[in-house]
């Protein structure tokens, strides 16, 4: 494995940052030199310098884009941190349909998973909406996936999954509700996979075209974004939240140091955000 020397990383992790906001010190050149290897030798590059060169020339992006996959291809697994989804299940939607219930009209539910890698957070999502609600006819569902890698976004709206990727988050008993046996492992049914839809998205870029949404899933991208970088995010967040929406970050998130319009609010084990000022939720007699 080629290493990364001391005097070309700053410029390498320079054009990092620039293409996905992603910084990276010292103590993560482990993390460069490993995500970054095949490509190096695929192209017979023998600097990361060279590598770097390449990219910036490169008039159709294409090696820019295999470097984004690289760089951002995270950890991910159904319903990963369990209490993010009792959240949605025993909080977030039931207080959702109790503001926005009104006769003949069917109940608005928007929800964005930001960052949503190969898509097991967002169908996660959609297995709750699917076994909480029953039929879904009275309502307007709409379900958001995005992320920066193409590789990704294409991976998630093919909705296959392999065996591993199945068996990390998944009881055999959810498998069987929403999956369908397939030559590479499983796929997702298809009223589920018609719920959710998909596109590239970087975060750093103006996204206020995705529209409104009761509900955000911002979880663990933003911990590799400078805190300014962080501050911006959170504010144009904010900017696509309905006034009552709800933010959900990782658990070893916050926002209190970098974003002072959210306010944390807690239920049994989770923590969530709200904008200051943002409606409580009714009490049931």
């Amino acid at each position: 494995m080629i290493k990364l020397l001391p005097e070309e990383r700053q410029n390498v992790a320079q054009y990092i940052h620039s293409i996905c906001a992603i910084t990276l010190d010292q103590s993560k050149d482990y993390l460069i030199e490993s995500r970054l290897s095949a490509v190096m030798e695929e192209l017979k590059c023998t600097s990361f310098t060279q590598l770097v060169s390449r990219a910036r020339s490169e008039s159709n992006g294409a090696l820019k884009r295999r470097i984004v996959d690289e760089i951002t291809t995270g950890e991910t697994l159904f319903f990963r941190d369990s209490s993010p989804f009792d959240l949605l299940r025993f909080k977030i939607i039931p207080e959702l349909i109790d503001r926005r219930a009104r006769s003949n009209v069917a109940v608005p539910i928007r929800i964005w998973s930001a960052a949503c890698s190969t898509g097991q957070e967002i169908y996660s999502i959609a297995m709750v909406l699917r076994e909480l609600l029953g039929d879904l006819n009275g309502y307007n569902i709409r379900l958001l996936g995005t992320d920066i890698s193409d590789q990704a976004v294409a991976r998630a709206s093919e909705a296959i999954f392999s065996q591993v990727e199945i068996a990390r988050g998944l009881t055999d008993a959810a498998r069987e509700k929403s999956f369908l046996p397939h030559a590479r492992g499983w796929k997702i049914r298809d009223e589920i996979r018609a719920m959710v839809s998909f596109r590239k998205l970087n975060l750093m870029e103006d996204f206020s075209s995705v529209g409104k949404f009761d509900i955000v899933f911002c979880r663990n991208v933003a911990i590799y974004f400078t805190e300014r970088d962080r501050a911006s995010l959170f504010n144009r967040i904010e900017q696509r939240l309905e006034r009552d929406g709800y933010l959900v970050i990782g658990s070893m998130e916050s926002l209190s140091a970098i974003s002072p319009q959210f306010e944390s609010k807690r239920h049994l084990r989770s923590v969530f955000y709200q904008t200051k000022g943002a409606p409580a939720a009714r009490v049931l007699a």
